[in-house]
């Protein structure tokens, strides 16, 4: 008997040492062990802030003289898909009648002459010049005028018109941010200011020597801006 109890208490001992290391895991109810993580709350995305509106630009009414010395309409092509030389036309003269209650009764005209035509390289300026291109000795100018103006929003406007090269007259829809509006700070008085983007097709105005490998379309932009001289903006404030 006694021999048995000493058998007995060493089987006792080691199965009860054995249930108190069985793994933690294997204690836990099975219900939490089958909890997936996706049903962990999701953290929430960080608000994000939208940007800020436009501030419309507030310009007065009226016929705006523009400013040869702060308008430049710049020309750029492909030359065989190597570089995208440019050229620019100055010595623009031209006016701009803004309607700031009605923008679609506004109205612009421009004339770019040719004498103003400069690439930077003086042999290029003479071959750009020549029967090759826009033959200024016969043309001696090229101008724009305005068939409709309509907003594209906040100082957005649409501009067709029609451009006339080498007297050849082709329809040219312009897209115009209105740049600034207010009193001139040096010449103190209303002042207007534009910037202007479009594509041409050169073949359409007769100047389409060596395309394609020289693009046909060029890319156009404009940077203007206009002053109602002293005297007509006196008369606008009196009525």
């Amino acid at each position: 008997m006694r021999t048995t109890q000493k058998l007995l208490l060493p089987l006792a001992l080691t199965l009860a040492i054995a249930a108190c290391s069985k793994p933690a895991e294997e204690t836990q109810p099975a219900a939490a062990a089958e909890t997936p993580a996706a049903a962990a709350p999701a953290a929430e995305a960080p608000a994000t802030e939208a940007a800020p509106a436009a501030t419309a630009v507030q310009a007065a009414s009226g016929t705006y003289v523009l400013d040869p010395s702060h308008t430049d309409v710049l020309a750029q092509w492909s030359h065989f898909g190597f570089s995208n030389p440019s050229a620019h036309f100055g010595n623009v003269e031209g006016k701009l009648v803004y309607d700031a209650a009605d923008v679609t009764k506004s109205s612009v005209e421009v004339t770019l002459p040719l004498s103003g035509l400069n690439s930077f390289t003086a042999k290029f300026d003479e071959h750009l010049k020549s029967a090759d291109f826009f033959d200024a000795a016969k043309f001696p100018t090229a101008t724009f005028k305005s068939t409709k103006v309509e907003s594209a929003g906040t100082n957005k406007l649409t501009v067709t018109g029609d451009l006339t090269i080498k007297d050849q007259t082709k329809p040219v829809t312009l897209d115009v941010t209105l740049n600034n509006g207010g009193d001139h700070p040096m010449k103190k008085v209303p002042a207007i200011g534009f910037d202007a983007t479009t594509t041409l097709k050169r073949s359409d105005f007769g100047v389409g020597a060596y395309a394609p490998n020289v693009s046909d379309e060029v890319k156009v932009r404009i940077t203007t801006e206009g002053t109602i001289p002293a005297a007509e903006g006196a008369a606008e404030a009196a009525k």
